[in-house]
């Protein structure tokens, strides 16, 4: 029987220093870590940008089909990308929980060992957080910094007339992964003894439980000396996304149902369960990859970025937010949205 530890024979304390072990810091201006009142960053002339993320069980995830350290790594991943969207680099992470008296000490150990996995390959600092109890469930909430040289700061509010709409790798998975393990769930529920399938959909279900920070992007963009125009990160679909670029710079926006990149397993999976994945990719939500504007003069740069699509332009038309469908019709982009912010 594997061993369980209650997080009341430890306590508070107990647990937070059982829980630190093993982190060591990344960034250089990491001036004081985990263990004290509160962390310590030397910004050294830059910027510092901040993000939280509130996550609840059975609200933003469900525990039947996430494994927790899994969910660890996502969690920070969430939470980075808001860095990404800033053009900035992650430097310090909090954590704070509330845990009902369901989960033992070994449960809590592996949420973390999904951080810890996400804190080296951000490269990021655990300083600190904070655990109470729960009356149900799982409560998780993370604060991110990151640095950015002042003349490198973006935000929403940049984009002008004529600035080309681009997005990082492929949209519509997660929904699609998410929608493939609740039909899994229900199918357990009905027959315990029924195993999974989803052997065909291993990209889609690791696109819902592990997506990734596109820092990749962003370092790419350094070296080729693109600064976007605007940014945002792709948390409740890309319909959402470009109406939120477009209210903040004043903007409209077309873009080209023929560019919206969509993979292939995505495309299967959404034809298996009869929905468009067009729309899984509009309003899908929960993909995190970053959508930004830059100006046609750097177009020819950012098109050297393999896992770069430019679908669109903004336009001087603030009330135009519109998709031109492959017929040539041209419909308005609406935005329901379902992911966290």
């Amino acid at each position: 029987m594997e061993k369980r530890t209650e997080i009341g024979s430890l306590g508070e304390f107990g647990l937070i220093q059982r829980l630190s072990e093993g982190f060591v810091s990344h960034q250089p201006w990491t001036i004081l870590g985990i263990g004290d009142d509160a962390a310590g960053l030397e910004a050294n002339g830059f910027k510092v940008v901040s993000t939280t993320e509130l996550l609840i069980e059975g609200v933003h995830f469900d525990l039947s089909y996430t494994p927790l350290k899994h969910l660890g790594f996502k969690v920070v991943s969430i939470a980075l990308s808001d860095i990404a969207a800033m053009n900035a680099i992650p430097a310090q992470l909090s954590v704070g929980l509330g845990l009902s008296n369901r989960f033992s000490v070994e449960a809590v150990e592996e949420l973390y060992e999904g951080i810890k996995l996400a804190c080296e390959e951000y490269k990021i600092d655990l300083v600190g957080g904070d655990t109470t109890s729960s009356p149900q469930g799982l409560i998780i909430s993370v604060n991110a910094l990151g640095l950015v040289a002042e003349d490198q700061l973006v935000k929403r509010s940049g984009a002008k007339p004529n600035d080309v709409i681009c997005v990082t790798g492929d949209l519509g998975g997660a929904l699609m992964g998410l929608q493939s393990l609740e039909r899994e769930k229900q199918v357990y529920l009905a027959n315990p003894d029924m195993q999974p399938e989803l052997n065909e959909k291993n990209y889609v279900v690791m696109r819902q439980l592990k997506p990734m920070a596109r820092f990749d992007i962003i370092h790419d963009l350094k070296e080729l000396g693109v600064i976007p125009s605007s940014m945002i990160d792709c948390s409740d679909g890309l319909a959402s996304e470009i109406i939120h670029l477009c209210n903040a710079s004043g903007t409209g926006a077309r873009i080209f149902e023929k560019n919206i990149p969509i993979d292939d397993e995505t495309y299967l999976v959404a034809t298996e369960f009869s929905l468009s994945p067009l729309t899984a990719a509009l309003n899908g939500g929960e993909d995190y990859e970053l959508v930004f504007t830059i100006s046609q003069s750097d177009f020819d740069k950012v098109s050297k970025i393999t896992d770069v699509t430019a679908i669109g332009y903004m336009t001087d038309l603030p009330n135009e937010r519109v998709l031109v469908m492959k017929s040539e019709q041209v419909v308005a982009l609406t935005a329901p949205g379902f992911g966290p912010q």
